[in-house]
């Protein structure tokens, strides 16, 4: 069977031996109501400038030399673009991701003990500090590292807790994903939000940076020959590459009251950096200028498709909010609440206004563009209603961002709150498209015809066994010959408790669920069909990067493409954790509707309910009908019955009222 790995691996020694959005039917809408008061306050307009970006790096390089450790390191902004990355003299090109747990290679071990450029690590985790980053909270990829695993908290004795809350979030912001955006020559380079070459990751050393508060980008390090994860929260690590990050920060330290060791998830507290400043073997407030390290300590290094084409000079970064970082405030014609952002491609123009569906073909009465716009704002209107988990200080708003898409994956629509999470647009795209695509006629049809990457396979339509074989798994672990065809609506939660390598989620001693690996060869790395429908584009773009092969198209998967088009399903991947349902015309799927910024259930809460306010302001589109949502579903494990699950609410969630169990009967 291919192995992609032994692909990129021959590709690099190759290579060291040699050299060293479409628019749709318009609607037209009422007048709209007065702008509402503000409930949300703009982030301040603040920004890395090039002389800040050099004082991170000397800080970093003076602290790697002083561990006696080279390293690359990269500086992102908050929205992803590359400002820098310094590889230190004595650094390899190279580190590992980590070999899988059962210690004996197989032909289906994903992303495990492949070799990757050590930019490309140094750089995501940058972009996971940033994307995970907000004004009212502070993760590093440490705090990823702790939300992905499949118990939380991570360690050996909470065996048979549930999965973290963000499990799978580190396949977003793929390098194929359709909506980030690519490095880009000229007019519109640095528009975001931009994609994370190994998507975001959950190895210690990516750490925010803010300035007055206000997260302006982060650091990520790579030093050591492990990409990996923390699989114990219970003890310390000594960590030289959170180290050498954590010196970077050093006056752009994150505010410690919105840190993540401050925020509570269930009741246990995450964690931040086990680096402290105290711990640090150098003082970075003597560190030289940086001019004095460049050269003489290592360079600037090009990185394809990331930074220094045309030579490797430090940038700026942009300013979040304003048009060129490629999110801003709504314009009054677009959106009466002035709470709203929006998409932007830099010369003004929102990138995804609402629009009517495109799945006329297939759905007799498509969503309309009121009706996308209806549901974009009952969902605002809730997210501004709810209270957050993850924000600091308490009883804050939750702010997140919301996608509507049709049956085909199109997006339809997309808006964001002053202050969400970067990383919540994507995923909330993710799961919008996840809901839709289980919840369709096509599923089964479409993982059963996926193929591996042409350029990979060595020629088109090769059939991808890795893929197909899901269909067959879920059929037989539901008992249903027909699963997969629409029969069953699937939300976000639903399809992500098949997703979890212990099925019911947690509970060692049962099954993996059908979408997974089992627990004996899963990992962060190889997590199941959500890797699987994407691992021929991140091995792809690995090849770009070094020089190989054309980069990976941005249309993740290697599922058909929708009839009539270029274009698929699902074309940033699929998300399993939840924040999503799908939206119903009567008893006729039309689309789905995908959350993400904050807590899980504030996630679900928001687009449940924002498909049913939006039903009753219309009463034309609704949730599933209830004879038909997952829930619905029960599977013998152990000699009982276990219920899937469609969504789960918080109790008590909106500030300034005492109304709970918000979702029940609805």
């Amino acid at each position: 069977m291919f192995r992609p790995s032994l692909f990129i691996a021959l590709i690099f020694a190759l290579l060291l031996s040699a050299c060293g959005g479409g628019s749709g039917n318009s609607t037209t809408n009422p007048v709209p109501p007065p702008p509402p008061a503000r409930a949300y306050t703009n982030p301040a307009p603040e920004k890395l400038t090039i002389s800040d970006v050099e004082t991170i790096l000397a800080q970093a390089i003076q602290e790697a030399e002083a561990q006696g450790t080279p390293a690359t390191i990269a500086v992102v902004d908050r929205v992803g673009n590359v400002l820098a990355v310094f590889a230190m003299n004595g650094v390899s090109a190279t580190e590992q991701v980590r070999p899988g747990p059962s210690g004996v290679p197989t032909d289906d071990e994903g992303l495990q003990g492949v070799d990757v450029p050590r930019s490309l690590a140094a750089i995501s985790k940058a972009i996971t500090g940033a994307y995970l980053s907000s004004g009212g909270n502070a993760f590093t990829s440490r705090t990823a590292s702790m939300i992905i695993q499949p118990h939380f908290p991570p360690a050996p004795t909470t065996v048979g807790l549930e999965s973290g809350p963000l499990f799978g979030v580190q396949f977003s912001q793929l390098p194929c994903s359709d909506l980030v955006t690519r490095y880009i020559v000229g007019p519109g380079g640095t528009i975001g939000p931009h994609r994370a070459p190994l998507g975001l990751s959950a190895d210690p050393g990516g750490i925010p940076l803010y300035k007055n508060g206000v997260v302006v980008g982060a650091i990520g390090v790579s030093a050591d020959d492990d990409y990996g994860f923390d699989p114990n929260v219970l003890d310390v690590d000594t960590d030289v590459e959170e180290h050498i990050a954590l010196a970077g920060t050093i006056g752009y330290e994150a505010p410690i009251t919105i840190r993540a060791d401050r925020i509570n998830v269930d009741g246990t507290q995450l964690r931040f950096s086990d680096a402290t400043p105290a711990s640090l073997q150098s003082n970075p407030a003597n560190a030289p200028a940086f001019f004095t390290y460049n050269g003489p300590s290592g360079l600037l290094t090009p990185v394809t498709g990331y930074f220094g084409v045309g030579g490797a000079t430090i940038l700026e970064g942009q300013t979040y909010g304003l048009e060129a970082s490629g999110i801003r405030q709504r314009t009054a014609a677009e959106y009466a609440n002035p709470d709203i952002f929006v998409l932007t491609d830099g010369a003004g123009n929102n990138r995804y206004p609402p629009r009517a569906g495109t799945d006329g073909a297939n759905v007799a009465q498509p969503l309309s563009a009121l009706e996308v716009r209806t549901l974009l704002e009952e969902g605002f209107a809730v997210m501004t209603a709810a209270r957050a988990q993850i924000r600091q200080p308490l009883d804050s708003r939750a702010q997140v961002s919301i996608s509507v898409v049709d049956t085909n994956g199109q997006i339809l629509g997309i808006i964001r709150s002053p202050d969400a999470p970067i990383f919540g647009t994507d995923v909330s795209l993710q799961k919008a498209r996840t809901a839709s695509f289980f919840s369709s006629p096509y599923a089964a049809d479409q993982l059963g015809n996926a193929t591996i990457n042409p350029v990979l396979a060595g020629g088109a339509g090769v059939p991808d066994p890795d893929v197909r074989r899901y269909v067959t798994l879920v059929r037989n672990f539901l008992n249903d010959p027909s699963a997969l065809t629409g029969t069953v609506a699937f939300a976000d939660r639903s399809g992500g408790n098949l997703s979890r390598p212990y099925f019911p989620d947690g509970e060692v001693g049962t099954p993996n669920g059908p979408l997974s690996r089992p627990i004996t060869r899963w990992s962060p790395f190889n997590d199941g069909l959500q890797l699987d429908l994407v691992a021929g584009n991140i091995f792809q773009h690995v090849g770009f990067v070094l020089g190989a092969n054309p980069d990976t198209p941005q249309k993740c998967s290697f599922i058909p493409d929708i009839p009539g088009t270029t274009d698929k399903r699902l074309q940033n991947g699929i998300q399993i954790f939840p924040g999503s349902v799908p939206i119903y015309r009567g008893n006729v799927l039309v689309g789905g509707i995908g959350v993400s910024g904050d807590g899980i259930d504030q996630d679900d809460m928001i687009s449940f309910l924002g498909v049913h306010n939006a039903g009753l302001k219309l009463g034309t589109i609704n949730n599933a009908p209830n004879d038909i949502r997952a829930d619905r579903i029960e599977i013998p494990v152990n000699g009982n019955l276990i219920r899937l699950r469609y969504v789960n609410c918080p109790f008590t969630p909106f500030i300034g009222s005492n109304e709970n169990n918000v979702c029940q009967g609805k």
